[in-house]
């Protein structure tokens, strides 16, 4: 039995026009991603990567091919239609949080959720702070984003971008304003939501990231270069407890 098919994209282009040069993003792209995969799209500056997640997180539209999400032409749609999606289907989590400033994780964690009229206050709030519960942060709900680490804000960021249940989780170099060991813990998070059946697409430029996701997606000048499964992904607690097994060795 085939896994459920979550993303899908056939021939897929993508062209800007800077003054009088034809900028080829994207040339002829297909990849398919199922549900339950955790992928590291990866890539040099310019090679496409940031360019397809905006495709895939219907902030951009592609300028030839197809775009299947859960099963449904993308391009077919239209702008409220689009929005509907990326509120209800899509979870985003990005390199600097996003979240709301003097504003409490609980109700950033809500945010998604204000939009939904199908979803009552008190539902809400649940379902925002079963999310936060999800990311270890119990105890920090009350607390505002700016009385908040790094780690603590992405948690809350990825809180944000699970509360719905969405299809997909979109992750935009969510590692990459924190320390090597703040970036093992948001990994380990990853890894838990992913086995528990969440998919994820994560953009990275570091390999030592990528090597904890299941399979590396390469990009360069516009093509994919390389598709491989990674066989025994590394695991992100073991490399946290690695990693203070070191730092105790180092300070004594």
């Amino acid at each position: 039995m085939n896994k459920q098919t979550i993303i899908e994209i056939n021939n897929l282009h993508k062209y800007y026009q800077v003054g009088d040069e034809t900028v080829k993003a994207l040339r002829g792209v297909d990849l398919s991603i199922s549900k339950g995969e955790f992928v590291a799209v990866m890539g040099t500056s310019g090679s496409g990567k940031s360019t397809l997640l905006n495709i895939l997180g219907c902030l951009d539209l592609p300028t030839k091919g197809d775009y299947f999400l859960d099963g449904e032409n993308v391009k077919t749609l239209n702008r409220n239609q689009l929005a509907e999606i990326r509120n209800k289907k899509l979870g985003f989590v990005f390199q600097s949080y996003n979240l709301l400033p003097r504003t409490s994780a609980l109700e950033n964690v809500e945010l998604p959720l204000l939009y939904n009229p199908l979803v009552s206050n008190s539902e809400r709030r649940e379902k925002a702070e079963q999310a936060l519960i999800a990311v270890g942060l119990k105890d920090r709900m009350k607390h505002l984003s700016n009385q908040m680490s790094g780690g603590q804000q992405q948690r809350v960021a990825i809180a944000r971008s699970i509360v719905n249940n969405p299809v997909v989780i979109f992750a935009d170099e969510a590692t990459g304003n924190l320390d090597t060991r703040t970036s093992f813990e948001i990994m380990a998070l990853f890894q838990e939501l992913n086995d528990k059946g969440m998919t994820i697409c994560f953009v990275t430029h570091e390999p030592d990231i990528a090597k904890f996701t299941k399979r590396n997606v390469v990009f360069r000048d516009g093509f994919i270069i390389k598709d491989e499964l990674i066989e025994n992904r590394n695991n992100a607690n073991h490399a946290l407890a690695q990693l203070k097994e070191e730092t105790y060795s180092f300070d004594n």
